[in-house]
């Protein structure tokens, strides 16, 4: 047991420099996952606007909108995932990309 959690530290501690790097990998996943989801709420609330305001409120969105969650949320996920022990830190970093991948193939990004 002692050996696994050996490992476990090892593997965590390999990833530590790297986390804002993972942070913002995390982040541009969920956005990506996730922003259709967020461009069909939006049209449906703007779509009896003109074309002129659509196309601005849908360039705002994508520029101040998405990249203010990126920029805001990749530091607060970073300081989250640091705050943890190595010996959560791998496993976790793992199980989040695992379920990243399975909510994409769910939702017919792969």
């Amino acid at each position: 047991m002692y050996e696994v959690k050996t490992m476990i530290i090892h593997f965590s501690q390999w990833l530590y420099p790297w986390l804002s790097e993972i942070s913002m990998a995390i982040m541009a996943t969920l956005l990506v996952i996730y922003g259709e989801v967020i461009n069909r709420l939006l049209k449906k609330q703007i779509s009896s606007m003109h074309f002129i305001f659509r196309s601005a409120i849908f360039i705002i969105l994508c520029t101040f909108g998405y990249g203010a969650i990126l920029v805001y949320g990749t530091p607060l996920l970073n300081k989250a995932l640091s705050s943890l022990g190595f010996i959560y830190l791998g496993p976790l970093i793992v199980c989040i990309f695992i379920s990243l991948g399975i909510i994409a193939e769910k939702k017919n990004h792969i």
